[in-house]
């Protein structure tokens, strides 16, 4: 589904990511890990359109998408969450939901001045989508609640339902454990294995290992910004050079 060869990209002197190759199929988790400033985030930007690489392909189904912007990635299939909340906190819980759906809907002016009855009908049918959305991701108990009264952790998955609702077939997931405990931690290792049972493919950047070792189905580490190794979860665990990477070579 998505194949990476020799991607690369250098700021100034700085050179984040170096030769980075790796295929990812449909339907599987496909972890990328490492020590903090390997490169992890730097790649996510890259393939999702928010950095151009100095030099390297990524090609999606075959098709080259270096310099696609975001928004063209997303009408491809491609959905993005940040390690960083990025939630209107002035919005209903649902209609953070909505928003992630905007592409799939008649955004005429002429007829959203007018209150047109088919727009009305099809807000109707796409908040009716979005509660079922958030049942899925675990947030029942907040569909009629406003986003900035829930708690972190409900947030966390808030995110990943409304990039839900653009119906994507890759999803690129920045840290989704990150500030969880570990019960929301659990929630969301089950909801990344739920999605990608639904046929979502399922892209993330993560640094709670046991996390990492339970779901992916293939790993790949980097190490200042170059590829150390790839492999099922057995193979990176009992390979050298990660456990050197991560806790010195005296390790």
């Amino acid at each position: 589904m998505l194949e990476v060869q020799d991607l690369s990209i250098h700021f100034g002197g700085v050179k984040a990511v170096q030769n980075v190759s790796f295929t990812i199929d449909a339907g599987i988790v496909y972890a990328v890990i490492g020590p903090n400033g390997a490169g992890k985030t730097t790649l996510f930007n890259l393939i999702t359109g928010i950095y151009t690489p100095t030099h390297g392909s990524i090609m999606l189904d075959g098709e080259s998408i270096v310099g696609k912007s975001p928004d063209e990635l997303a009408r491809r299939g491609v959905a993005r969450t940040f390690q960083n909340l990025q939630i209107c906190m002035n919005m209903s819980a649902v209609e953070n939901v909505m928003v992630g759906a905007h592409l799939r809907l008649d955004r005429n002016l002429f007829k959203a001045c007018l209150r047109w009855p088919t727009l009305k009908a099809r807000d109707r049918e796409l908040h009716a989508e979005s509660c079922e959305l958030m049942r899925f991701v675990g947030l029942d108990a907040f569909v009629n609640a406003r986003a900035d009264a829930m708690p972190y952790g409900a947030l966390k998955r808030l995110e990943i339902a409304r990039a839900l609702a653009m119906k994507p077939r890759v999803i690129f997931l920045d840290e989704p454990a990150a500030g969880l405990n570990p019960k929301e931690t659990l929630e969301v290792d089950a909801l990344v294995r739920k999605v990608a049972d639904s046929g979502v493919t399922v892209v993330l950047v993560e640094h709670d290992m046991k996390m990492v070792m339970n779901l992916s189905d293939r790993i790949l580490v980097l190490d200042y910004g170059k590829k150390l190794t790839e492999g099922s979860a057995m193979d990176v665990r009992n390979n050298p050079d990660v456990i050197a990477a991560y806790l010195g070579a005296h390790a």
